[in-house]
């Protein structure tokens, strides 16, 4: 009598779930919270060693501060959104600065009128690099770059190098008939409560962009054209348009910057913006770092913003001399683009090989 022959045993060739190690788990914490964790750490430290940085005043200090830097920076960040960049932003600012202190001073109009004229010009700036990069499709670091220079010399131009004044002299032997208005210094000075006007216009263009960029078709659209141009255009939607709205928002941007820069220093300073191109681009790509989320945010930017205040202020009070300010902000913008490119890539890719061999 013969047994029934056993059945061999077989072993599933089917896709099998990867597993994700201690390490590859570490990694996508690093990415989604380091630079929160740092930002956080900052703040802390500062908080323990100097009691003056804790007060309500020093935080709507620190605020007020970067206000001009973080509307810049979100100003890039729409450039960047649709797959750009906008190094003409400072320069817009500090054409802003000088245009309004024209108007007031010597045009001898009121801050109202001044405001205007000055959102006018950020808004033709903005179409300029819109037309230079969407119709004339010169590269945007090109175009916004020749952009700058030609309005730091017309800034120059119309001023005639000179930075304006409250009773300047004029080339006539006149005097300046017109003044820096209350309205106008509103901008910088006035407050609703405790809460300063910048901080206010800041915190509240953060949210309008965050809810149109996350919450509305326009939005959903303007990260389709940065993900993939040509894509976008197959599905139906109109890219040049949306560069041009990115472009002319940016322009638009800069000259409000340039509005609370002008309030704050209460003069038409020549040199005014200089220094804001670096930190508002700064701002823009820590901004993509933040929660790992890999692309351009309002929140993220306006974070980005905040730790640059952090930075700023508490060297200042621990006795850091101003030049070494720039190295900070720069080892701080570096970390960030590990985050957002080398972190972020490397654990893409490990999770990409754990799912092939599996």
């Amino acid at each position: 009598m013969t047994s029934a022959p056993v059945a061999p045993k077989t072993t599933s060739t089917g896709p099998t779930r990867p597993t994700t190690s201690l390490a590859e788990r570490g990694a996508a914490f690093v990415v989604r919270w380091g630079f929160i964790g740092v930002t956080v750490a900052l703040i802390a430290f500062f908080v323990i060693t100097e009691p003056n940085f804790r007060t309500v005043d020093n935080v709507f200090g620190m605020l007020k501060f970067i206000a001009p830097t973080a509307i810049a920076g979100l100003g890039v960040m729409l450039a960047i959104t649709v797959g750009g960049i906008d190094l003409s932003v400072g320069a817009s600012a500090g054409f802003a600065v000088s245009i309004a202190a024209w108007t007031m001073v010597i045009g001898n109009q009121v801050g109202v009128v001044a405001i205007g004229v000055v959102l006018l010009g950020g808004l033709l700036i903005g179409g300029l690099n819109a037309f230079l990069i969407v119709v004339a499709r010169i590269p945007d670091l090109l175009a916004t770059l020749a952009t700058s220079f030609v309005i730091v010399g017309l800034k120059l131009l119309i001023v005639d190098g000179k930075s304006i004044s409250s009773q300047m002299s004029l080339s006539d032997g006149s005097t300046a008939p017109g003044k820096f208005t209350a309205d106008y210094l509103w901008l910088d000075r006035g407050s609703l409560g405790p809460i300063p006007v910048p901080v206010i216009i800041f915190i509240a263009i953060t949210a309008l962009l965050w809810f149109i960029l996350e919450r509305t078709r326009w939005g959903r659209a303007l990260y389709a054209v940065g993900a993939n141009a040509e894509a976008a255009r197959l599905a139906g939607i109109r890219v040049q348009l949306y560069r041009t709205v990115a472009y002319m928002g940016c322009g638009l941007l800069a000259s409000i910057a340039g509005l609370l820069l002008g309030a704050r220093i209460g003069q038409g300073d020549v040199s005014a913006g200089n220094s804001l191109l670096l930190d508002a681009v700064a701002v823009a790509l820590v901004g993509v770092s933040v929660l790992g989320i890999g692309r351009p945010n309002a929140w993220g930017t306006a974070l980005g913003a905040i730790l640059i205040a952090v930075m700023v202020t508490g060297f200042t009070m621990v006795g850091l001399p101003y030049y070494a300010q720039d190295f900070g902000k720069g080892i701080v913008l570096l970390i960030a683009l590990l985050f957002s490119f080398t972190f972020s890539r490397r654990r893409t890719v490990v999770t990409a090989g754990s799912t092939t061999a599996s």
